[in-house]
C-alpha cells in the first residue's frame, strides 16, 4: 500500500525531491520561458550566483542582484535577484552564497497545478462516493446523502414547517468542516463562470480527469454543475426565498464523512443568501444556455433567478444573525456563519446578472448604483468586484503595482493589513485577477506580469517559503485544516489546495497552543491542523486559484 500511495502521489504533484536552500524563495512549481524569473534571498548579500542546468552539468544564464529590501515588519535585508537568459524548458540549479535551489522552466508551466486546484473540488464533493479511478488513494465512500434534511424552525414556510424533511444532495463540503453554504458557493461558482467566459477555449481544453470527463462540457463547467444542483435545491419552492447554509448545528470532529451522525438542517433564509444566488443562477443561465449535457438547466436557473430576486425585494432586512436566530429557535447553530449587514453589494450583483441576462431595463435601473462605487477586489462579503467584472469596467487600475519598493517583488503584500484570514486569496489571488482584467482590457503587458508575480509569491517566493499549494513544491502545507485530509489515514492531504496563508490575527490561538513562529504579518503562518486561521482551506480560495492559474496558463500559450 505504501508504495501505491507513493506511486499516487508522484503522479499528481509536482514534489520535488532534492533538499533545498531554505535561504532562497522561488516560484517552486515551474516558470515559463519567457516570463521574469525572480527568486528572493535572505540576507543583503547575494555573492558568487550561478545557474546551471541540472541534465548535463552546464552553466548558462546569469543571475544578477537587482536590490535589497527590507521588511518593513520584521527589518529582515532581502536580496531580490533576477534569473536571466533561460528559456530553454528544462530543471536548472541556482546557487547563492554557495546555497542552492532547483526550479522548472516548461512551456506549460502552471498547467499541472491548474488541473489540480479544479480537481479538488470533485475530491471534495459531498453527497457521492469518490471512486478510486479518478482519485486514486482519495477514494471514500459516499457520505452525507443529504436526502433527509430537516427543516429548521428559521426556516418554515406555509408549504415546509418546522422538522420536515427535504432532499438537497450534492455540492461541495465548503472548506475545512462538512456544511454547506450558499453565500461562499454563490461567489466560488461566480468567480469561476467569469474566468471561464474570459478564456472558453482553455478551459474547454482543461481535462481535470473527473467522471465527467470525456462529454460536450468543459470539465470546469461540469464541477460547477455538480454543485449548481445543490444549490437550486436551497431554494424554497413556495415563496422562491433561500436558505443561508445547509448545515448540522455544531461543527463535527476530525472524522471522515461516513462517521458524522449529527442531523443536518437548512436555516433560516436570507437576503444576501438570494441575492447571490439570484446572480450566479442569472450568470449561469447564460453561460449554460444550449448546453447538450444539461439542456434544461438555463430555462430552470432564471425562473430561480428570478424568484430569489423577487424574494429578496420583498425582505430585504432578512439578514443572516445566528446569534439572534439561536435566542429564538432550537437548536443553535454554531457553525459558519457568512453574516453580511449589508446587502447593496449583493443587489448589484444580482440586477447585472439578471440585466445582461434579461435586457429587462428594471434591472438596469436597479444597477445604477455601479456608477457610485469604487472598485474593491471581489470577495464573499463584498461581491462589487464581481458585478464590475461582468461590466467589463476594470480597465484603469488604481492600485498601483510598487514592484520597486516590494519585499518580493509583487503587487500584493506590501501593507500590513493584506495579510489576514484567507489572505493568499483574497489578496493575492484576487489582486492577481484584478490585474488579469485589466490586461484583457488594454493589452499592456505590465498587468499579466502583475498576475505572474502574485502567482509566483503564492508558489514559493514569500517569507516563509512555503508553496502554499498542497501537493506542490518542495515545501508544501502538509497539515492543513481539513477534516478529511486529517482523518483519511493518508500521510499527505489532497492535492490543489491554497491554504489559507499568513494571519498575524492568530484567532485560533487564544490559549498559546500553537507554536506560530512570528506574528510578522506575511511570517504568521504555521502549516498545523488546528490552525484554521492561517492553515484551513475553502472552495472559495480554491475558486480564485483555479480563476488565476488558468487565466495565466492560457494567456501564455
Amino acid at each position: 500500500m505504501k508504495q501505491v500511495l507513493t506511486l499516487a502521489i508522484a503522479a499528481l504533484t509536482a514534489i520535488t525531491l532534492t533538499a533545498q536552500s531554505e535561504s532562497i524563495r522561488i516560484n517552486q512549481v515551474a516558470f515559463y520561458p519567457q516570463q521574469s524569473k525572480i527568486a528572493v534571498i535572505e540576507g543583503s548579500k547575494a555573492k558568487k550566483m550561478t545557474i546551471k542546468n541540472t541534465a548535463d552539468g552546464k552553466r548558462g544564464g546569469k543571475a544578477k542582484a537587482l536590490r535589497t529590501s527590507t521588511s518593513p515588519w520584521s527589518n529582515k535585508k532581502r536580496t531580490i535577484v533576477e534569473i536571466m537568459g533561460i528559456t530553454a524548458p528544462g530543471t536548472y540549479e541556482l546557487s547563492v552564497n554557495g546555497q542552492k535551489t532547483r526550479f522548472d522552466v516548461q512551456p506549460h508551466a502552471l498547467n499541472s497545478i491548474a488541473r489540480a486546484a479544479l480537481k479538488a473540488f470533485y475530491l471534495n464533493r459531498s453527497g457521492i462516493a469518490i471512486d478510486g479511478k479518478h482519485a486514486g488513494v482519495y477514494a471514500r465512500p459516499l457520505g452525507h446523502p443529504d436526502t433527509e434534511v430537516m427543516i429548521h424552525p428559521s426556516a418554515v414556510s406555509p408549504g415546509r414547517p418546522a422538522g420536515s424533511i427535504i432532499s438537497s444532495p450534492l455540492g461541495w463540503y465548503d472548506a475545512g468542516d462538512y456544511n454547506k453554504y450558499i453565500v461562499n458557493s454563490s461567489y466560488s461558482v461566480g468567480l469561476m463562470l467569469m474566468a471561464y467566459e474570459q478564456n472558453k477555449a482553455y478551459f474547454n481544453r482543461l481535462n481535470a480527469d473527473i467522471p465527467e470527463s470525456g462529454n460536450s462540457t468543459a470539465d470546469l463547467l461540469d464541477e460547477l454543475m455538480f454543485n449548481l444542483k445543490w444549490m437550486i435545491t436551497m431554494q424554497d419552492p413556495y415563496d422562491g426565498g433561500v436558505y443561508h447554509k445547509l448545515t448540522t448545528p455544531n461543527f463535527e470532529g476530525f472524522v471522515m464523512p461516513t462517521d458524522c451522525h449529527q442531523q443536518r438542517f437548512v436555516v433560516q433564509k436570507s437576503v444576501t443568501a438570494s441575492y447571490d444566488f439570484a446572480a450566479v443562477m442569472a450568470l449561469a443561465a447564460r453561460i449554460y444556455k444550449g448546453n447538450k449535457d444539461y439542456p434544461a438547466f438555463a430555462e430552470q436557473a432564471q425562473k430561480a433567478a428570478l424568484a430569489a430576486y423577487h424574494w429578496a425585494e420583498l425582505n430585504p432586512e432578512a439578514v443572516y444573525d445566528q446569534d439572534k436566530m439561536n435566542k429564538e429557535f432550537d437548536p443553535d447553530v454554531t457553525t459558519g456563519t457568512y453574516g453580511d449587514n449589508d446587502a447593496s453589494d449583493e443587489h448589484l450583483w444580482a440586477a447585472t446578472e439578471l440585466f445582461l441576462l434579461t435586457g429587462d431595463e428594471f434591472f438596469l435601473k436597479a444597477a445604477q448604483p455601479l456608477r457610485e462605487r469604487g472598485f474593491s477586489q471581489p470577495g464573499w462579503g463584498n461581491v462589487t468586484g464581481l458585478a464590475m467584472y461582468s461590466w467589463i469596467t476594470c480597465g484603469d487600475d488604481k492600485t498601483g503595482m510598487p514592484l520597486k519598493a516590494s519585499p518580493f517583488n509583487t503587487p500584493a503584500g506590501n501593507h500590513a493589513n493584506d495579510y489576514g484570514w484567507g489572505c493568499l486569496s483574497e489578496c493575492f489571488c484576487t489582486s492577481g485577477l484584478a490585474h488579469l482584467y485589466c490586461y484583457r482590457a488594454t493589452g499592456d503587458k505590465k498587468y499579466l506580469e502583475a498576475a505572474l508575480q502574485n502567482a509566483d509569491y503564492v508558489l514559493g517566493r514569500n517569507a516563509t517559503g512555503y508553496c502554499y499549494v498542497t501537493g506542490y513544491g518542495h515545501k508544501p502545507p502538509k497539515n492543513i485544516h481539513h477534516r478529511i485530509s486529517s482523518a483519511d489515514g493518508i500521510d499527505a492531504p489532497m492535492p490543489g489546495l491554497l491554504a489559507g496563508g499568513p494571519n498575524p490575527g492568530q484567532q485560533d490561538n487564544g490559549d498559546g497552543s500553537l507554536p506560530y513562529p512570528s506574528k510578522q504579518p506575511d511570517e504568521s503562518y504555521i502549516d498545523a491542523t488546528g490552525s484554521y486561521a492561517s492553515n484551513e482551506i475553502a472552495i472559495n480560495w480554491n475558486a480564485s486559484l483555479v480563476s488565476l492559474l488558468g487565466w495565466i496558463d492560457a494567456e501564455m500559450k
